[in-house]
């Protein structure tokens, strides 16, 4: 017979066991809940030594609302009752402090079924209930944060489509409050179109198989209105990998869309400015070209100098508009820069009251011009300055009445150069002071406009003025009480003989402008080819026409042109090809080549100076500029 291993366990090991256990508070109570025996462990947990608690009730362990509650009374009823009971709630140590406990009450009874008491079992989890309320604190702040979020619409489905959650910003986005959705399918969010093709199912099934899905498209609001979103699907599974939903995330992109497409449309319409630019540039130059041979001739007729005189400020005043279409481009793309020299702001009034003279003397208005002797020196672009006065000179001119004033004054008032241009015209209202300087703003109604141009004038004025330090500003009482337009820029004070310099240098080149040249002029526009090389002659230049870039490389060799005035864009050979090979012909001796062109971009200037160009210059050119750029002996930094 086989030995007996099992060795039986005297009650005195189970005592000991009971006693030395620490992890738990191991104690008896009799009938009437007195503490009889307490363990290492309930020494451990609550803090009393076995001498200072056996005998005391065991409700000294609980908090005072439990305690008032009657709850230690009910536990030992609901023990007695039913043979056990099990609790976790707040309990107190020995020296008032709380910990959570696991409670297992055992009500003990005789053979007889006779009470005898209860033995009670508490493990302190005050550690597992501090990160279970840390874990319930950070879900509940989740929570909080996702039903807060307005941007993102944040909401659940379940695995059959059916949304679970709503946030505040799928309320804000879509238009549904939370009673309104919850439990309703999904698909309700998509177009009819996208519901046609089963898209909402097909982006449940691909985020089932990937783990995500992710979309751009047209939704739908509450209220039918299309908003386009951006979406992604997650699928969420629970620890046995079992699918139990979707987190899906929309993001209303509606307005990037609209700005995405306003610069789309942007880009279409600069690209759209420099074609027709140059399209109007083509026919301009001819017709310019035409105006000042025509003013060379003797006059037999005064109606046909007059007609003469009236196209040749109508195709000024067109050939302003199109340099506006080109600079409302430059502007909108960040483009439109200076280039600085010292200069004398006087010179650049005297210019800017030349250019205008015509709108001025048109309308019949008296000119005062108040200008301190001697210079005032800036560092800018005088192109560009000139432009600002031109632009509030003739602005003053158009909304004078017939027979006004207009006054330019300057002056150097502390660190700066101030030009004032002033009118008795019809004034600006209040409302539109600051208004004037944007973008397609004038300061009547659409039929009063007619003839008054782009409205494009005083907001390229001012970005002028920034652009060399300075600033414009206006100024007016009213309505019919005139208007003050003050230009300031950096006085240059270190540079005052520059201006004399550049004066000098302008009379020398202007003065070598008039030494004949041999021109070969290449347009594939005849008109413009012809009436440009009539131009020259009248100049005092010996010329040769030619229309195609074929032409033109055969002519340079046998005509041995000095300067070559070259359309760039040509069918068949361009002028970009013609200019890189008439190099050549520029080691055998001295030869200009300068590209007269509709296509004015600072890009086309580039591809220009590339190719071998010396000067840049765009249609329509006038005579003045035109001498200048043929009597250059040497090349010339395009420009």
């Amino acid at each position: 017979m086989a030995e007996n291993n099992n060795t039986a366990i005297s009650p005195a090991i189970y005592q000991m066991m009971a006693e030395q256990t620490v992890d738990y508070a191991l104690f008896a109570l009799d009938a009437a809940g007195m503490v009889a025996t307490w363990n290492r462990g309930a020494q451990r947990i609550k803090g009393y030594a076995p001498e200072e608690i056996i005998g005391r009730h065991f409700s000294v362990f609980y908090t005072r609302e439990a305690i008032d509650s009657g709850w230690p009374a009910e536990e030992l009823r609901i023990a007695s009752r039913e043979g056990r009971l099990e609790d976790e709630g707040w309990r107190l140590r020995k020296d008032g402090s709380r910990f959570w406990a696991s409670v297992v009450i055992t009500a003990l009874r005789d053979e007889n079924g006779k009470l005898l008491g209860f033995s009670k079992v508490t493990r302190d989890l005050s550690e597992r209930k501090k990160q279970e309320e840390a874990l319930r604190q950070s879900e509940e702040r989740f929570r909080l944060l996702i039903e807060g979020v307005t941007d993102y619409a944040i909401f659940l489905i379940d695995p059959q489509g059916m949304v679970t959650s709503w946030n505040a910003g799928a309320e804000r986005i879509k238009g549904y409050s939370r009673e309104e959705i919850l439990g309703k399918h999904f698909s309700r969010f998509y177009i009819a179109k996208d519901l046609e093709s089963g898209k909402p199912w097909e982006e449940l099934a691909l985020a089932r198989r990937t783990g995500r899905a992710e979309d751009e498209g047209w939704r739908v609001r509450k209220n039918g209105e299309l908003f386009w979103a951006r979406v992604v699907i997650t699928a969420l599974y629970d620890t046995g990998s079992r699918l139990i939903g979707f987190a899906k995330v929309t993001q209303d992109l509606t307005e990037r869309r609209h700005l995405r497409d306003l610069e789309k449309a942007s880009q279409h319409v600069n690209e759209f400015l420099g074609m027709l630019a140059h399209e109007l540039r083509n026919p301009l130059a001819p017709i310019r070209f035409a105006v000042n041979v025509m003013g060379k001739n003797p006059i037999t007729d005064p109606t046909n100098e007059s007609m003469r005189q009236m196209i040749d400020r109508q195709s000024a005043h067109l050939a302003h508009i199109v340099e506006d279409l080109m600079d409302i481009s430059r502007v909108s793309r960040g483009k439109l820069e200076i280039e600085r020299k010292s200069l004398d702001m006087v010179e650049v009034i005297n210019r800017a009251i030349e250019t205008a003279t015509p709108s001025i003397t048109g309308a019949h208005h008296q000119l005062e011009v108040d200008v301190l002797p001697g210079p005032l020196p800036v560092s800018g672009d005088i192109h560009r300055l000139t432009q600002i006065l031109t632009n509030l000179l003739n602005n003053a001119a158009r909304y004078t009445a017939q027979g006004g004033r207009i006054t330019v004054k300057a002056r150097a008032q502390d660190s700066w150069v101030v030009v004032d241009v002033s009118d008795n015209g019809q004034g600006i209202e209040p409302e539109m002071i600051d208004r004037i300087f944007d973008m397609f703003v004038q300061g009547r109604s659409p039929l009063q406009r007619v003839g008054s141009g782009l409205g494009v004038g005083l907001a390229l004025a001012r970005r002028l003025a920034e652009l060399h330090g300075g600033s414009l500003i206006a100024h007016s009482e009213g309505a019919n009480k005139g208007s003050v337009f003050t230009l300031r820029a950096p006085l240059d004070a270190t540079r005052s003989a520059a201006s004399d310099e550049n004066r000098r240098a302008f009379a020398k080149e202007t003065s070598s402008a008039t030494a004949p040249r041999r021109i070969l002029v290449v347009d594939d526009n005849e008109d413009a080819a012809v009436s440009l090389g009539l131009l020259l002659q009248s100049l005092g230049h010996q010329t040769c026409v030619v229309y195609s870039g074929d032409e033109a490389i055969k002519m340079a060799i046998a005509f041995r042109p000095d300067v070559v005035l070259l359309d760039i864009g040509m069918p068949g050979v361009s002028g970009y090809e013609v200019a890189r090979r008439l190099q050549a012909l520029k080691e055998q001796g001295p030869l200009r080549i300068i590209a007269i062109t509709g296509w004015g971009q600072e890009e086309d200037k580039a591809k220009s100076k590339e190719a071998g160009f010396d000067l840049h210059l765009v249609k329509p050119v006038d005579a003045e500029q035109l001498a200048r750029a043929v009597g250059e002996r040497n090349g010339a930094t395009v420009h």
